[in-house]
């Protein structure tokens, strides 16, 4: 059993109380099937699938541009990885929020600097935490993709030097394994033009 603090669910209906009510739709839809996921994942506790699930409410508060919920989902399916003992899904989760939090820094850009400020913080902890786990991969084509990802988030911060740092050892990485090809879905046009 995982001990963890005290955990506050927040139903959908209570998440925004104080914002705009969430729009009905196919969004929607799949926020109310991924609280039943957690109100049977809760029922066993296991941590992978409480991960999965409280990630899974956390996707789509980020559909409904709903940031505050969807990082507290985030951040809570984060503290059941530590039970789960692998890197891989912990990694995943960290690029998320990494992802998440730059989204939601971009989203209220002109309305708090002091909020835009902590989001970027959050971004590029989680975006350098990632990339620290995962050497620990033993994919090295998973690795590269990894490391693309959070330096794309580190260059949305604008972290223009360690989103470098970064591709650069993707780049380095390509080189010792010339068998793993880089597919079209990692982010590598998104690599600053300093690299290019």
């Amino acid at each position: 059993m995982l001990a963890t603090k005290t955990e506050t669910r927040v139903s959908p209906d209570e998440a925004n109380r104080s914002a705009a009510p969430l729009p009905y739709g196919p969004a929607r839809k799949a926020l109310d099937l991924a609280v039943r996921r957690l109100d049977q994942a809760e029922l066993q506790r296991e941590p992978n699938e409480m991960s999965e699930a409280l990630a899974g409410i956390s996707r789509c508060y980020r559909a409904l541009s709903a940031w505050a919920p969807a990082i507290d989902y985030m951040q809570q399916a984060l503290r059941w990885t530590h039970a789960v003992g692998g890197v891989d899904h912990r990694v995943e989760l960290l690029c998320e929020m990494a992802e998440l939090a730059c989204s939601s820094a971009d989203a209220v850009e002109s309305a708090d600097s002091r909020a835009v400020h902590i989001a970027r913080e959050c971004a590029r902890d989680r975006a350098f935490e990632a990339a620290r786990i995962a050497i620990h991969a033993a994919d090295a084509h998973w690795e590269i993709k990894v490391l693309l990802r959070v330096s794309d988030v580190l260059d949305r911060c604008g972290d223009h030097d360690d989103a470098i740092a970064l591709q650069t050892r993707a780049l380095t990485l390509i080189s010792q394994h010339p068998d793993v090809a880089v597919d079209s879905a990692a982010p590598v046009s998104a690599a600053p033009a300093q690299l290019m």
